[in-house]
């Protein structure tokens, strides 16, 4: 493939998704730089994409190319591309009826990703969506003291996400099972038909991983509060899951706590990143889970 004849697609940080054009068709390419991820990195996402096409709007696969990390070769993976805006930048013109039809599609999606079950959590490590180990057995608390260097905090501050984080792993505890976890489901990475609202596609799925049902419920209400949006999403999810939204959301601000962490101990190379801090900076001094930085 012509690299030079790529176009940069819109968004994200990373600087590695590309538009190509050819006979009038266009596809998107993703390309992996030797030493970023695994060599199977490629064909874990493609095997993701393959795994729900047809229960929730993903592109199609069209080439996948495995990467040589010795020889310096990049791999890739070609997708069809597919027709939308993104939800970050459709969200904040809707009034608030069309965000409520909005968040009820996004809860629903979130919802039937949560309804994916696996029989225990970790990283998928090859093309087979084999489950591998994270590695970390105290949960949370452990995660806070892995990157307490990283945050820089001073010890007062720190000693209080320690305590906010016991009780989120508590209330994590509680509910026993893992799923199929996207781990970017935000409206950024969500493809949506400006006229009806319709999602046309759940991109980005590099950090899918088997996890906690909650995780991608608390991604998706992470920054985007509206009670307009947020109260669509929960009753959304919980017609498919069940239980209260009171309850659901609970579970999904614990859940987002990891990302949360590990988003924080890299304040400044990003604004996802930094607003990120300012959130887990006011839910460490005020120890609710719930509360935001802005």
């Amino acid at each position: 493939m012509d690299f030079a004849g790529l176009t940069p697609l819109s968004g994200g940080w990373s600087g590695h998704t590309f538009v190509s054009e050819a006979d009038g068709e266009r596809s998107v390419v993703r390309i992996y730089p030797p030493g970023l991820r695994d060599e199977a990195a490629p064909e874990i996402d493609a095997a993701v994409l393959r795994l729900v096409r047809g229960l929730v709007p993903v592109p199609d696969v069209l080439e996948v190319r495995r990467g040589v990390t010795a020889a310096g070769l990049p791999g890739l993976l070609v997708t069809s591309f597919l027709p939308g805006e993104r939800g970050d930048l459709v969200l904040p013109s809707l009034d608030d009826g069309d965000a409520a039809a909005l968040g009820r599609r996004l809860g629903a999606l979130v919802a039937d990703l949560s309804g994916m079950p696996t029989l225990t959590a970790g990283p998928f490590v090859d093309a087979e969506l084999t489950i591998g180990d994270f590695g970390m057995p105290d949960g949370l608390p452990g995660f806070v003291a892995d990157h307490a260097d990283a945050l820089g905090w001073e010890p007062d501050l720190l000693g209080r996400l320690e305590a906010v984080a016991e009780e989120a792993q508590a209330l994590l505890d509680g509910v026993g099972r893992t799923c199929l976890v996207h781990s970017d489901a935000n409206p950024k990475n969500v493809l949506v038909d400006p006229d009806t609202l319709t999602v046309t596609a759940l991109l980005d799925w590099e950090f899918s991983h088997s996890g906690h049902p909650f995780t991608d419920l608390g991604n998706l209400l992470r920054f985007d509060r509206a009670p307009s949006y947020a109260d669509s999403v929960l009753a959304a999810w919980c017609e498919r899951r069940g239980g209260t939204p009171h309850d659901a959301l609970g579970l999904a601000r614990a859940a987002d706590l990891w990302a949360l962490v590990d988003l924080a101990s890299r304040e400044e190379s990003n604004p996802v990143a930094d607003r990120a801090a300012g959130h887990l900076r006011a839910i460490a001094r005020s120890g609710d889970l719930h509360a935001t930085g802005e």
